[in-house]
């Protein structure tokens, strides 16, 4: 089964894409709950090559390597890859100017989709809820710091 997340950011294409795949910005937004943080992140974006992303409980009880390789790599447009024997895409669209009605001071939104295979560990709500706050993190993290 595959689950769909998606959230549209107020940003320009550029900086969304980067956010999303450099190793600062992902320590700072990888998390789904405030409990949670990513402690360190490495990115060799290109087909083959490796991430890797140190997910831990900030009391120190638990923690995990969210790692995998990249599959497919199209800059600003797609990203796929594999973790053990689950895919993901994510894909960039821009949107419509949220303002200024195609003028220079119009804001152009991303939308950035995230479609992943389910595990049977956690209920598809579980899932969809822990992935999509991640994504609410990322949207956070780049709208602040525009």
């Amino acid at each position: 089964m595959k689950i769909i997340v998606e959230v549209s950011v107020m940003a320009p294409l550029a900086k969304v894409w980067s956010a999303y795949t450099t190793p600062a910005d992902i320590m700072q937004w990888n998390a789904a709950s405030d409990d949670w943080h990513t402690t360190s992140a490495t990115v060799d974006l290109k087909v083959g090559g490796g991430f890797c992303s140190r997910m831990e409980a900030k009391d120190g009880s638990f923690g995990f390597d969210f790692a995998g390789t990249y599959t497919q790599v199209i800059e600003h447009e797609l990203i796929e890859y594999s973790f053990g024997d689950r895919a993901v895409q994510v894909t960039f669209s821009e949107g419509a100017d949220t303002d200024g009605a195609g003028t220079a001071e119009a804001t152009k939104c991303v939308v950035v989709t995230v479609t992943f295979d389910a595990e049977t560990e956690h209920s598809e709500e579980q899932q969809r809820n822990g992935w999509q706050a991640i994504l609410n993190n990322f949207k956070r993290h780049v709208e602040s710091a525009i």
